[in-house]
């Protein structure tokens, strides 16, 4: 199963709005293996507080959801900074340590980059039209 890390920004809007993020998300869920790591679940926590405005028991929910359904990984710091937010280094870390095909951002600073050791750097609106594109593969007559 390939795998694929979610960047927290994808991973908030799918818990705080109905749509494209959260459809998203659970494509994932069924077809990747989604690499997380505790600098994501942290991330997640205080936006959902400090952002979103969610209460602490919802939180709690969220974050043990994300533990059980989705791989907490840990990885390796990079040596030297790649990207211009040194947040954003974590998960390219991450990606690199997993050995991950995509990470799935929207933080514009990741998209740049389009690509890291291999993995490729792509929106929620891309990985939705690859994985429905192969769907649609899958399914064709020979």
């Amino acid at each position: 199963m390939e795998k694929v890390v979610i960047d927290s920004n994808v991973i908030i809007a799918a818990f705080a709005t109905r749509g494209m993020a959260q459809a998203l998300f659970e494509l994932c869920l069924d077809r990747y293996e989604v690499i997380i790591s505790e600098h994501i679940l942290t991330e997640t926590s205080k936006a959902l507080k400090n952002k979103i405005k969610v209460n602490d028991e919802k939180i709690h929910e969220i974050i043990t959801f994300l533990k059980e359904f989705c791989t907490v990984t840990e990885y390796k710091k990079l040596k030297e900074k790649i990207s211009r937010d040194y947040s954003d280094d974590n998960i390219l870390a991450l990606a690199k340590s997993a050995n991950a095909k995509y990470i799935v951002t929207g933080d514009k600073d990741l998209l740049t980059l389009k690509e890291f050791e291999g993995t490729e750097i792509i929106s929620p609106r891309e990985l939705w039209e690859k994985s429905r594109k192969n769907t649609f593969l899958i399914y064709e007559k020979p």
